[in-house]
């Protein structure tokens, strides 16, 4: 597999990983998607450096990145405030 094809499928494999925590489930979520995004792109760089043992790299950027990513979104949930409520009748 050449770089192209696989710098494409991997940028394609996040977009649609990151849709799979979309906001209408849990509206603060962004520890969740950090940690995915993390962990794809961690994986990818990993197994993209020089070296032997590409699968061990990977693994290692994936558990990296995913931390990272997860710290990340959960600075940006404590930080957002929650949404309100604005379905129904209010009184």
């Amino acid at each position: 597999m050449t770089w192209n094809k696989l710098a494409c499928l991997s940028f394609f494999s996040i977009i649609v990983l990151n849709g799979c925590t979309g906001s209408e489930i849990a509206p603060n979520n962004a520890t969740q998607t950090g940690a995915v995004t993390g962990a794809l792109a961690g994986s990818v760089i990993g197994y993209n450096t020089k070296g032997h043992h590409k699968g061990k790299r990977a693994a290692i950027g994936a558990v990296a990145g995913a931390a990272t990513g997860a710290l990340i979104g959960n600075a940006i949930d404590n930080s957002t405030p929650p949404p309100e409520d604005t379905s129904g009748w209010h009184e």
